[in-house]
Order: C-alpha cells, then sequence, then structure tokens
C-alpha cells in the first residue's frame, strides 16, 4: 500500500465492526483446533480441487490431528490462495506464530500451538478483541432456541429456505407445529405459524430475516387465499411424495410472499441472496457442491421491490458478473441495497471491481460494505482486513486523488460503509412489534 492507503486503512482498521452476516454457532463460536479452521469449505475445496479424494478429507471417524496432517500435505498447492493467506493472518495475529513458521514440515507444532492457544478460557473474547468486532448476525433455522445466548452479540436472524422451498417435505411440516405450536393442516394455518415464528424471533432481538434463492425464482404477488396455492396445498397433502415441480414453486412464491409480508409488520429487512444453483457437483465434498448460475436478472424481484416500497432489502449476489444489475437497481430503487461480497464474489479481484462500481454509481447511505459469512469467530478478522485494504484503496485512488476529496471525507465514507450503514439498515429500527 502507498501511504495514502496505509493512512485510510489505519482509520478503517480502528472502526469497531457489527458483522451482518455470519454462520456462527453462538454456543461454540471460536476453533477449538485447527481442524476447525481448516474444515470451513473455502480450504476443503481447493484441497479436493487440487487432487485429494474427497473420501480422505471427510473419512468418518478421522481425528482432527490426523485431518490436518492430511490438509497440510496440499499445502504447496494453495499457498499462492488469498484464502491461505486467511489462515496465516490467523495464525499471525490471533495465536502469535510467524506466517514463515506455518508450513507443511511444522504442521504438528502449528497444530499444538493453536490447540493450547484455543483452550484458554478467554480464547473467545481474544478473538474478538482482537477483530474488533462488537457485534455477530447469526443464520438460524426458523425452529432454532434464542434463548440460551446472549443475544445482543449474537443477533439472531430468521433463515427461511427450508420454508419457501421445502414446505412440502413432511419433516419441514413437523418442524413448523414444533416450533410454532400451531397445528398445520392448511395454508390459513402455515400463515399463522410463520406469524408466530416472526413474532418469536422478533421478540428474541432478530434483526432481519434472510434467504439464499435459486436462479429461476421470480416472486409475484399472490394473495393469502390464492385459489391455485390452496389447491396445490390441497394435492400436496393427499399425495405428498408425488407434487409437482410446479406445484412445488406454487408453493414457495406462496410462502415467500407471506415472508414479505410479515418482514414489513414485524420491522425487519429481508435479507436476499441469489443466484445460487444447488448440487451442481455432487462429487464435491460438503458445501462444496453449489455454484452460481449467470441464467437470472434483477428484473425477476422488480415486482416485489415495487410492491414492498418501504422494506429493506439487502441484496446479496452470488457472482461478480450479476453486480451491474445490484448496482443499477439500487441506483434507482430506494429499498434495494447492495450487501457484502458474497461467496465466490469474495476474493480480492471481484471485490475491487464490484465495490469501485457501487462507489461510483449507489448513494452512500446505502452501501452496505461487508460481512464474513464466517462460520468461527477467528475467520472475521482475516476477511475484514482484506476488505479494508480495498476499501482503502478505492477510496485513495478514486475518491482523494481521482476526484480530489479530503482525506477526512474518504475516512467517513469508509467508516459509514464499513459500519454506519449496517447500524442504520439493521439496528436502528423503529418502535418493535412484540
Amino acid at each position: 500500500m502507498n501511504s495514502l492507503e496505509n493512512t485510510l486503512f489505519h482509520e478503517l482498521d480502528s472502526v469497531t465492526l457489527v458483522d451482518s452476516h455470519s454462520h456462527i454457532n453462538p454456543r461454540e463460536p471460536a476453533a477449538k483446533n485447527l481442524a476447525d479452521l481448516l474444515g470451513y469449505h473455502y480450504y476443503t475445496e481447493l484441497v479436493h480441487s487440487a487432487g485429494m479424494p474427497r473420501e480422505q478429507i471427510e473419512q468418518q471417524g478421522l481425528s482432527a490431528k490426523d485431518k490436518v496432517e492430511r490438509l497440510f500435505q496440499r499445502l504447496q498447492k494453495i499457498d499462492h490462495t488469498v484464502q491461505w493467506d486467511w489462515f496465516l493472518d490467523i495464525g499471525q495475529d490471533l495465536l502469535d506464530l510467524p506466517r514463515e513458521s506455518i508450513v507443511a514440515e511444522h504442521w504438528e507444532q502449528v497444530f499444538d500451538r493453536a490447540s493450547d492457544a484455543m483452550q484458554r478460557p478467554d480464547w473467545t473474547e481474544h478473538v474478538l478483541r482482537q477483530s474488533k468486532v462488537e457485534r455477530i448476525f447469526l443464520t438460524n433455522d426458523f425452529d432454532d432456541r434464542l434463548d440460551d445466548f446472549d443475544t445482543h452479540r449474537y443477533i439472531p436472524c430468521l433463515r427461511t429456505d427450508d420454508l419457501v422451498f421445502h414446505l412440502h417435505l413432511e419433516r419441514t411440516g413437523q418442524r413448523l407445529e414444533s416450533a410454532s405450536g400451531i397445528a398445520v393442516h392448511s395454508l390459513s394455518d402455515v400463515h399463522q405459524a410463520i406469524g408466530q415464528l416472526f413474532q418469536y424471533f422478533k421478540k428474541n432481538g432478530a434483526k432481519a430475516c434472510a434467504i439464499s434463492l435459486p436462479p429461476w425464482f421470480s416472486p409475484h404477488a399472490v394473495s393469502l387465499d390464492d385459489p391455485s396455492s390452496t389447491s396445490c396445498w390441497q394435492r400436496m397433502r393427499s399425495a405428498p411424495h408425488s407434487i409437482s415441480e410446479d406445484d412445488r414453486r406454487t408453493l414457495a412464491n406462496w410462502v415467500f410472499w407471506r415472508l414479505a409480508e410479515f418482514c414489513v409488520e414485524y420491522r425487519l429487512p429481508f435479507d436476499l441472496m441469489i443466484g445460487v444453483n444447488r448440487r451442481v457437483y455432487p462429487g464435491g465434498v460438503y458445501q462444496g457442491q453449489d455454484l452460481y448460475d449467470s441464467r437470472w436478472s434483477m428484473i425477476q424481484y422488480s415486482e416485489l421491490f415495487n410492491a414492498f416500497p418501504n422494506l429493506k432489502f439487502p441484496i446479496s449476489v452470488l457472482a461478480s458478473v450479476s453486480n451491474q444489475e445490484l448496482v443499477d437497481y439500487a441506483w434507482i430503487f430506494p429499498n434495494v441495497l447492495p450487501h457484502g461480497h458474497w461467496w465466490y464474489s469474495n476474493t480480492p479481484s471481484f471485490i475491487e471491481h464490484d465495490l469501485k462500481a457501487r462507489i461510483d454509481a449507489v448513494p452512500r447511505n446505502k452501501l452496505l460494505g461487508y460481512y464474513s459469512d464466517a462460520y468461527k469467530l477467528e475467520f472475521i478478522l482475516p476477511k475484514y482486513r482484506m476488505y479494508k485494504k480495498i476499501l482503502a484503496k478505492i477510496l485513495a485512488q478514486s475518491i482523494v486523488i481521482d476526484r480530489g476529496k479530503s482525506e477526512s471525507f474518504a475516512v467517513a465514507l469508509g467508516q459509514q460503509i464499513l459500519r454506519g450503514n449496517v447500524d442504520s439498515a439493521f439496528l436502528e429500527t423503529n418502535e418493535t412489534k412484540d
């Protein structure tokens, strides 16, 4: 980094963070050993792609230490990647391990050093302090308990994929009945049960409703008592194992539209993650089977954005090729907010391209800069560091040098992107509804 970028980075690095999307388990938020970190799908995907058979990576009964030894054997094939750089940052900044010591021949010493550190009673607090993170959004199944962890630090988020796309499964119906306390015999019962979920989540501090959406999905307005949806439900109830794809899609749209209505009622942003095509590679490792599919367009969501003008839609797209549409919709629609750099877009080259486009064209109060998408707390630090370096670079070049703004202007913009807009979009709600 040049001196200007370095100055801006250090200002941004002092910001206390709210991480607006993660998969952290609030009951076990930090890693217990290196296998918890190297088991992250980014690493298992890469070593599998580099030639390690899935059976060796996911062998039943494999100990944590043996798993780490196997994964370290493939280090030389991924040691140039940004994902490996994240791991080196964790070693250096959280474990006090020099980066040059984290090599294949020293794997056992690294493993033992990490295990000793991670067993300390203050390890979680140490990671949070070093990462400068204050609060973290979760990804909660609709039937999760929310009363056995600190919901101020670990913010619940109602994840609704199963309700929308798997309502036809008997297990989903059983879970819905158990979570809501309502016997589900009709779509009216489903509506009432979903309302109970929203009430429970809001009461326990939830700040968003979220869903991951496939490329084919195209929501449209549908009434609560829509005859076509009612007929689909009745066919499903009478023959659950032979429901057609068309009926599944009709029910998915009916549930999705109800979710949007409840988001308005309970003042929760509807966090949409769009574009994932599941099980493209069935032979891949766990969580390494899905890919983006660019055969979709934001136009599929225009009816939704128009129908709910006062509902905030933080939007993540899986691939950089979808970023211009996202930028343009956020340019026009007040309720569309670009949100983070999701999954396959979460590498420096794509982040820099996509972030610059957003800063060029989207109102500053709508830029929701980044989230970690982490499964363990340790990854918040390196992922945000990567993003802050890129943000500092863009602010230095585009804002200070190209547009002649002051350093203080660039710092204020960066702070707003990193934290201020997250607060205003998710945390600064109006009166709550219990």
